[in-house]
């Protein structure tokens, strides 16, 4: 069955991002349309330069289209001022990067607090992190967590504010395949416990079997959207 419109979180319709660069023009998106709808988990496949980091930037509120227009639950983020992105991102988005940027001197409770301390309706750092299978790390700092351990501290750091949507660059583009799977089934718990829209992108063709949708990029363009008619789990992925 097909998602019901009304459940609609981001409508993207051509849009275009071009970088000046000197005397050079980049284009980095050609016309890009989409939906993706509340509590759904999906995958942007992509080759280096194929787009995906900057049409994720785009819907996160971290840059903006040249040309075409973003809404997020039907407001225009196209046309919102920077105030209004800040705050678009402080309280509705979660990011979770190829890299953790963890602060080294703050114990994994205390840099998920960094997030819930400005947010309107937090988790207890500690439930954040129960939820990602590290409730036994409260104190440890990130010096003291594998690779893994301190991208799900990003992960709670990111799910703590209770963001409709959790965007993510290349979330286990630094670890190994068996790290690499807790990561994503923390990911999977995200978006099914709390029903939050998980939007992850990668070129590791794997992940996307344990999507909902699968979304193909190439040269700044969608090339191609599927429905994962069996979806698998982290565990039985082949990397």
């Amino acid at each position: 069955m097909p998602p019901d419109t009304s459940d609609v979180v981001f409508h993207a319709e051509g849009i275009t991002k071009v970088y000046d660069m000197g005397e050079v023009q980049v284009h980095a998106l050609r016309g890009v349309s989409l939906d993706l709808y509340r509590g759904e988990f999906v995958v942007m496949l992509g080759a280096s330069g194929s787009g995906k980091s900057t049409l994720l930037n785009i819907l996160g509120g971290l840059d903006t289209a040249t040309d075409g227009n973003v809404t997020y639950c039907g407001k225009n983020l196209t046309r919102a001022s920077n105030r209004e992105l800040t705050d678009y991102r402080r309280h509705h988005v979660g990011f979770v990067f190829q890299f953790y940027n963890l602060i080294p001197s703050l114990t994994a409770e205390e840099n998920v607090a960094v997030v819930t301390e400005i947010a309107d309706d937090p988790m207890l750092p500690a439930e954040a992190l129960e939820l990602v299978g590290l409730g036994d790390r409260l104190h440890h700092f990130p010096a003291q967590l594998s690779g893994g351990q301190q991208q799900r501290v990003a992960i709670a750091r990111a799910i703590a504010k209770r963001p409709a949507v959790l965007l993510c660059d290349e979330p286990t583009g630094a670890l190994d395949s068996t790290t690499g799977v807790v990561v994503l089934e923390a990911l999977r718990r995200v978006n099914r416990e709390l029903n939050t829209t998980v939007a992850i992108i990668t070129h590791n063709a794997g992940i996307a079997e344990m999507a909902d949708r699968v979304i193909y990029l190439i040269d700044g363009q969608i090339s191609d959207i599927k429905n994962n008619e069996s979806i698998k789990t982290p565990s039985e992925i082949v990397w």
